[in-house]
């Protein structure tokens, strides 16, 4: 029943890592100037979750050991993005308009809920 668990954790964040990657790097560029967030910080931004992908998917193909410890990495990755996320807003508050606050928030509250979730399965699962 904990693997199962686990193993979701890593397919909801991976995938959601996608999701987010595709956002910041394909369709919001598209209507930048609707959010205002600027192309090279949208860019930037979506590199994150492409790499947070990779390690979700390998966590969850590979099944490492102890794989507590890869959710407490995941999980840390996240919360240091929602950092970045919310440092590149405020560097840039001038510019993000009112569409481009709204995603930037659901994104780090949906990123920030996941990652405390997964810190407290690990916390409380742990080897």
């Amino acid at each position: 029943m904990q693997e199962k668990i686990i193993q979701r954790l890593f397919l909801i964040d991976g995938l959601g890592a996608l999701v987010s990657a595709i956002m910041l790097g394909v369709v919001l560029p598209l209507v930048q100037p609707l959010v205002g967030i600027p192309l090279y910080t949208l860019y930037l931004l979506a590199v994150f979750p492409i790499l947070f992908a990779i390690i979700d998917f390998y966590a969850l193909f590979k099944k490492p050991s102890p794989i507590q410890q890869y959710l407490k990495i995941i999980a840390a990755c996240n919360i240091t993005y929602c950092f970045l996320s919310v440092a590149m807003a405020y560097y840039h508050r001038s510019q993000i308009t009112v569409l481009g606050w709204i995603y930037l928030i659901i994104e780090v509250i949906i990123v920030g809920t996941l990652a405390l979730i997964e810190l407290n399965y690990a916390k409380k699962h742990q080897n």
